[in-house]
């Protein structure tokens, strides 16, 4: 297939996601929710979202034609996918795919209901593609790989697959940063970027930044919006444990009575907290991040990524700043 066919054929993908039925998507969700209990319907109908926003005809123009396939030979790709949220592996798919090489894929075991529907999906629209993925336990005889995990599995990785070319991932997250200007449409627009997908994601916001002489207090009532999320079991047995520890340890918090907020100069925050912290000079806080630069997967607000967009990345916008298609139409 040449460029154009995938280009239509994604295109075409990306309009039977925004186009599901109700009922269809509630299916998938429940199905998803049984193999892992944090794919909630809301985080699966986000995530279809997401996709489709990615899959307009015009962006996936955009995002190939800086790249020069015709060079590019047929190689077998391993993914190696997270599961943290729905769908999480697919920009790695659709790169493999698009770059004309072999995918040879591994769900995540959090994953496999909704990747493996992905897969169905792409070959019921595009059926050439069938002979360019497989779904395997194991990945051996492969030319490349492309792995996402945590810290600790992406030892095993670079051990495991270090005679072949790779991008291996780690653990990252994201923050935010406030200058004290932000409207109230912004700051419930922050919201979003820190509980969707109950801030699994490397994407999620999980620590905000605050100038000095701003009471961060002033923001709760825009998360309020988002205080159904306590009414999940796995979050609220999170929040639970953490505000018990906090309060066994005497720490310093505030709680929303959703979520708890910990200052501290720690960037990684657990699930259903809030790392907060304070900056005097804006200068001296971009030295602070650049000691955070490898963990830091984006950053919200004024000059970054907009509020609320933080889980609406484009087709260029790649996980740890790896150019993706860089590294496949590189291969040799």
């Amino acid at each position: 297939m040449n460029n154009l066919e995938k280009i239509a054929a994604f295109h075409k993908l990306g309009q039977k996601i925004a186009n599901l039925p109700e009922d269809e998507i509630v299916k998938l969700a429940a199905a998803a929710k049984a193999q892992n209990g944090w794919f909630s319907y809301e985080s699966v109908k986000n995530a279809l979202e997401g996709i489709a926003f990615m899959l307009e005809k015009n962006k996936l123009e955009e995002w190939v034609s800086k790249y020069d396939f015709e060079s590019v030979t047929p190689k077998i790709v391993g993914i190696v996918m997270a599961g943290n949220i729905p769908f999480v592996g697919f920009h790695d798919l659709l790169s493999v795919l698009m770059s004309g090489h072999f995918a040879a894929i591994k769900p995540s075991s959090d994953d496999q209901f909704l990747m493996k529907k992905m897969v169905d999906w792409i070959i019921e629209i595009e059926p050439r593609f069938k002979r360019n993925i497989e779904i395997r336990e194991k990945l051996t005889n492969i030319d490349a790989v492309i792995a996402t995990g945590s810290d600790n599995t992406a030892r095993y990785f670079e051990y495991y697959f270090k005679d072949i070319p790779s991008i291996i991932r780690k653990n990252r997250t994201s923050i935010a940063i406030l200058t004290g200007k932000e409207t109230d449409k912004e700051l419930s627009a922050l919201g979003e970027d820190i509980f969707s997908y109950f801030g699994l994601g490397c994407r999620n916001v999980s620590k905000v930044f605050t100038p000095k002489g701003y009471d961060f207090r002033d923001a709760f009532p825009h998360f309020e919006a988002f205080k159904e999320v306590a009414n999940h079991n796995k979050y609220r047995n999170n929040y639970d444990y953490y505000k018990s520890i906090y309060l066994i340890n005497k720490t310093p918090h505030l709680d929303t009575g959703f979520v708890l907020i910990n200052s501290t100069d720690e960037l990684v925050s657990p699930i259903s907290v809030i790392f907060h912290q304070e900056y005097d000079e804006i200068e001296n806080l971009t030295s602070v991040l650049d000691g955070f630069k490898e963990k830091i997967q984006c950053i919200v607000g004024k000059d970054h990524i907009p509020f609320g967009k933080a889980q609406r990345p484009e087709l260029w916008d790649y996980a740890d700043d790896v150019d993706t298609l860089k590294f496949l139409t590189r291969l040799t």
